[in-house]
């Protein structure tokens, strides 16, 4: 099978060629004669399976073909959950675009809208966006939905985690009722299969491989660690393998931040990516990342979403995820595109049960490997103790808050006092 028997326009193919790929992948192989043919599609493909290509390239074929318009409406709308992604995307678009007419651009938060608005005046024909910066510019009558020809919801699963759905109902009643739809989604599950039967219509299914299996490409590894003892386990790692470009995943922004921190100071360049960091920080990041200057990039689970490291050879789950599927996410980050990659997971006594979810949702027992020095001696009874003392601390540190509060108010400020007037009332001078 090759890209021009999908049956590709010559430009795409020239572009396709630009970028060394020679033979679809399984993904693209499946939707993108679908797409071709003008029918909506329900797919789903693992992390790094070519599937930005599986709707870039028929989407931009279609917009080819249809062109119809003296001005330039907005034609086709490609939504994304994350910042991240919507950059990645709208790379992508403006690479398999090089040798055709069509105009691009992404929008998203955390950035001065006006360079976008600005941008959307010229005339665009594809849009990629995130929800919220899509209703905002929206409302101020920067952009028009009208003429939509194509909807595109990627990675529409994490979408409806971040909570997006009401934005979503919101952005489907502002598009043309004939469209094509196209959903992709890491994971099928009944949320995902809700949304589609509302906006799709005789959608073709596609999909590559069972839900919720890792990359087999992928070496999984699972060392069991007391739970004080994971940064340095983590920075022994890295440091005697000589790694470079290692993604490391904690549960919550706080615990990036300070895990980053630890490793700076063991040595280790890396930095932190979230929700919190600005969209210019975030940029910096992840630059660092791909040049090699940064060797460790520490993310939670929704700033990795679009995070396209070519060849990433190695990820750590310093916390395993609550969620047994976002491990499957997780993991897929390296192993791409036919690659071979390690994935490493630190448990600590209390993340037994996680682990437990995981591998029965993969149907299989991980492989335990041990690091001398670092053997396992936390008890049920130390962790139950560490979670008590850890409560007490944290309504220790609330209670200092809420007491200083209140002292700033008796000390901090004076009963207003008002001249009455001379009717005797108080008089309410401002």
């Amino acid at each position: 099978m090759t890209f021009k028997s999908l049956g590709l326009s010559a430009p795409l193919l020239q572009a396709v060629q630009k970028k060394k790929y020679t033979v679809p992948s399984p993904i693209q192989e499946k939707a993108i004669p679908v797409i071709l043919e003008g029918k909506d599609i329900l797919a789903s493909a693992q992390t790094g399976t070519g599937k930005t290509a599986g709707f870039t390239l028929p989407l931009l074929q279609r917009i080819t073909e249809q062109s119809r318009w003296k001005r330039r409406p907005l034609r086709a709308l490609v939504l994304t959950p994350t910042r991240e992604l919507a950059a990645q995307v709208y790379e992508n678009v403006q690479e398999y675009s090089l040798f055709t007419d069509i105009r691009s651009t992404v929008i998203f938060g955390g950035v001065n809208a006006n360079p976008q608005i600005k941008t959307l005046k010229q005339g665009v024909d594809v849009l990629v966006a995130t929800p919220g910066r899509l209703l905002d510019l929206h409302g101020q009558k920067a952009l028009s939905l009208s003429k939509i020809e194509i909807l595109v919801l990627d990675e529409a699963d994490r979408m409806l985690d971040m909570g997006f759905l009401r934005d979503i109902k919101k952005i489907i009643g502002l598009l043309p009722a004939q469209r094509q739809n196209l959903l992709f989604s890491a994971t099928f599950s009944k949320e995902i299969r809700a949304l589609a039967h509302n906006i799709l219509k005789d959608p073709v299914s596609v999909e590559t491989a069972p839900e919720n299996t890792a990359a087999e490409r992928v070496e999984q590894q699972i060392y069991r660690v007391d739970k004080n003892r994971k940064t340095d386990l983590t920075a022994k790692l890295i440091s005697e393998g000589d790694w470079h470009q290692v993604l490391v995943f904690t549960r919550t922004k706080h615990g990036a931040n300070r895990l980053s921190k630890k490793l700076e100071k063991k040595g280790i360049s890396s930095a932190a990516i979230h929700g919190d960091k600005s969209q210019n920080a975030r940029t910096k990041a992840l630059a660092g990342f791909k040049d090699n200057s940064i060797r460790v990039l520490v993310a939670t689970d929704i700033a990795a979403r679009g995070l396209d490291i070519p060849l990433l050879p190695h990820v750590i789950n310093y916390e395993l995820p609550n969620v047994p599927e976002d491990y499957v996410h997780r993991i897929g980050r390296t192993g791409r595109a036919g690659a071979e990659g390690e994935a490493i997971s630190l448990v600590s006594l209390d993340e037994v049960e996680y682990l437990r979810g995981i591998e029965k949702l993969l149907g299989e027992k991980l492989p335990h490997n041990t690091a001398e020095g670092f053997e396992l001696t936390e008890t049920k009874e130390s962790v139950k103790e560490a979670k008590e003392k850890a409560q007490q601390n944290r309504t220790r540190r609330k209670s200092r808050k809420t007491d200083g509060s209140l002292d700033s108010r008796k000390t901090g400020s004076k009963k207003r006092t008002f001249p009455k007037s001379r009717n005797g009332r108080v008089s309410s001078r401002r």
